[in-house]
Parts: structure tokens; sequence; C-alpha cells
């Protein structure tokens, strides 16, 4: 479950209503937050940012009778950050597909198939001081005590995880 994000999400919302409130310092943190959580290109970024707060004339003519141009603004943004919380605990975490996740996804998929040992001395042998070669001679060695299956696992696994 996405506890943490929901809590900076339902922080955002709280600071809504906070007497000292500067709506674009709070818009920026909040995308922030949003691009880490669903990925630099949600829906609710671009929402956020369509949501204009000072009043002028385009706003005098979009606002409600019955609230302030302003409230109206804090309204919505409470809506967009709500239907991000309703969204994590109903779905959970986003699966993102931004290069980094790729990445990790890949990193995932070979890690899960070595034993802790394993993974430990490839920490150990990827922050050393060796160079490429000597880290690449390494590895491989512990590539080449892998068995068969094992191996297989490793390779099917990579293959799935990209589209081709």
């Amino acid at each position: 479950m996405a506890k943490k994000e929901i809590k900076l999400l339902q922080q955002q919302i709280d600071q809504l209503s906070a007497k000292t409130f500067d709506f674009e310092a709070w818009k920026k943190y909040t995308i922030i937050l949003l691009a880490r959580i669903f990925g630099e290109r949600s829906i609710k970024i671009t929402q956020l940012e369509n949501i204009d707060y000072e009043y002028s004339s385009w706003s005098l003519r979009d606002a409600s009778g019955n609230e302030s141009y302003e409230e109206g603004s804090k309204k919505l943004a409470q809506e967009v950050l709500q239907a991000a919380i309703d969204e994590l605990e109903i779905l959970g975490m986003p699966k993102r597909l931004g290069s980094d996740d790729k990445l990790e996804d890949i990193r995932t998929i070979i890690l899960d198939e070595f034993k802790g040992s394993q993974v430990k001395e490839i920490n150990r042998i990827l922050k050393s001081n060796d160079n490429r070669e000597e880290k690449f001679r390494k590895i491989k060695d512990i590539v080449a005590d892998l068995d068969q299956q094992t191996a297989y696992e490793i390779i099917a696994g990579l293959l799935l995880s990209f589209d081709f």
C-alpha cells in the first residue's frame, strides 16, 4: 500500500486551509510529489497546472457566484489530490513506464534470481575501486556459477520486460 504517498498528499490538502498560503509554491511542490508518485506525464499534474489562483477578468467569468475564486481554485486542487489518494488506496502504486523504472525492473529481474550472498558480492564489486574490466571479470565469474535453469529464468524475465 502507498501509505507514505497518501500521507504526503493529505498533508498537501491540509495546507490548502493554512492561514499563510502561497498557491504557486504549494502547486510547484505538489507537482513534484505527483510526478514522483504517478510520473511526469500524469493527467493530475496537467490538471493542477491548469488551475489559476489569481483573480482576473477571465477568472471572474469562470468563478462560481457562491464562493471566491481563490476558494474555488483551492477546491479544484483538493479534488485533484483526493482523486490521487483514492486511486492509491484502491489501486495501489501505479506502474510507471519511465526509463529509470525500466532499469529498476531489469535490475529486479536479475537480482531476484541470485542468492543473497551473490547479490552482496555483486554490490561489493560494483562499489569497489577496481577498473571496469576487473569488475566485469568478477561479475562474470559469479554469473558463470549460476545453474542453467536460473540463467534461463533471468533471460526469459528480461525478454518479457521489453515491448517488441
